[in-house]
């Protein structure tokens, strides 16, 4: 099991890093140098143990100067972009997951595609109310700038971890790069750019196939145009919100009986199962699901999750019933999928959100002119 390293070694010590080095009176928790106008180049799904195990695929970015950081649990999408769009620990900010319960309500939110049953919505200011850096960032002068496919605009995620910014819609990797070196002809400039097929080919033909090394030379040759285009005083860093597994076990959590009984609802994702159980029968679920998965995942309570550290060093009061009574965290290349309910998500190749390094860690690279 990998803790994440929050506090120095964690994607949610980066934003105060970055606003840091551009001179703002933010936590250097990571030590980054001071410069002029800095960009985030956020990879969807590059993990550091999946970029150094195909260096000949990205000869660019293997050639640079590297550490590892962690994700934040869990390692998934949601979680790490709010982690990056607040400086916060995933207990702080309230966004412990993919699919996860509202409470009073019976029913799941999917915090990627912000809906309800019934097409009802959520308030993104409500369920994610801290400030953003970005806000922060303005509030000392300092405009930030998001450079993202046009259909992420205005969506609820959105709205919820990237507040503050001047959203620039550019969808190919030639509008993404124009779009980047354009923003960082302004002075202090703070730029993050996103790029996602890498983990969308992850997820549909695993890591390490030849759709996700075509996606990964994509990566390596947008990292290289974005480097020649730094101007003087500035750094471009590169790192990812996860890394990735290649599955090679399935567990139908739905036609097992074992892991249905006493189940109010089963969210998370495949790798990081939030399992809300009926009044009264936590602690038989939280049985059930030890003895059933064995040793293939790791099985906690709440308390056991909240107090071993894993949402971060504090979880807010108000955000504690988001968490799962009973929360299962594959190990290995067990995915828990939930076929009827989430049919495509079950027939994915990669998956994450685990507490393994391979999900964990992920690289921050960094580039000056």
């Amino acid at each position: 099991m990998l803790v994440p390293g929050y506090g120095g070694g964690s994607l949610a010590d980066l934003p105060g890093s970055l606003l840091a080095a551009l001179g703002l009176r933010e936590p250097n928790a990571l030590a980054l140098e001071p410069a002029d106008r800095v960009c985030l180049f956020l990879v969807d799904g590059l993990g550091a143990e999946l970029l150094s195990a195909h260096p000949e695929t990205a000869p660019f970015l293997s050639a640079l100067q590297s550490r590892t950081i962690t994700a934040g649990f869990p390692a998934t999408t949601v979680t790490s972009l709010c982690s990056l769009g607040t400086g916060l620990t995933p207990g702080e900010h309230g966004m412990v997951g993919l699919m996860l319960a509202v409470p009073g309500t019976g029913h799941l939110f999917n915090c990627l595609r912000w809906t309800l049953p019934g097409g009802r919505t959520i308030d993104p200011d409500e369920w994610q109310p801290a400030p953003t850096v970005y806000e922060r960032a303005a509030g000392a002068g300092v405009e930030s700038v998001y450079v993202a496919p046009a259909e992420f605009e205005g969506t609820g995620l959105t709205r919820a971890v990237y507040r503050g910014v001047r959203y620039v819609p550019a969808d190919t990797v030639d509008e993404r790069v124009a779009r980047v070196h354009e923003a960082l002809r302004e002075r202090r400039a703070h730029v993050t750019v996103y790029y996602g097929d890498l983990d969308a080919a992850g997820h549909m033909t695993g890591w390490g196939s030849e759709e996700w090394l075509r996606q990964l030379a994509v990566v390596d040759d947008m990292a290289r145009r974005l480097a020649e285009g730094l101007p003087p005083g500035a750094a471009l860093y590169v790192t990812a919100d996860h890394g990735m597994i290649n599955a090679t076990e399935k567990i139908d959590a739905e036609t097992v009986p074992e892991l249905t009984e006493g189940v109010a609802l089963l969210g998370g994702e495949a790798r990081a199962r939030h399992v809300y159980t009926r009044p009264g029968a936590g602690k038989q679920v939280l049985e059930a699901w030890r003895e059933t998965l064995g040793g293939k995942a790791w099985v906690v309570s709440r308390q056991e999750a909240v107090e071993s550290g894993w949402f971060g060093p504090r979880v807010r009061d108000v955000w504690l019933e988001r968490i799962g009574d009973v929360v299962a965290v594959p190990r290995g290349g067990l995915a828990i999928t939930a076929p009827t309910r989430h049919p495509i998500e079950a027939l994915f190749t990669g998956y994450h959100g685990s507490l393994t390094s391979a999900e964990q860690h992920v690289p921050l690279l960094e580039v000056r002119p």
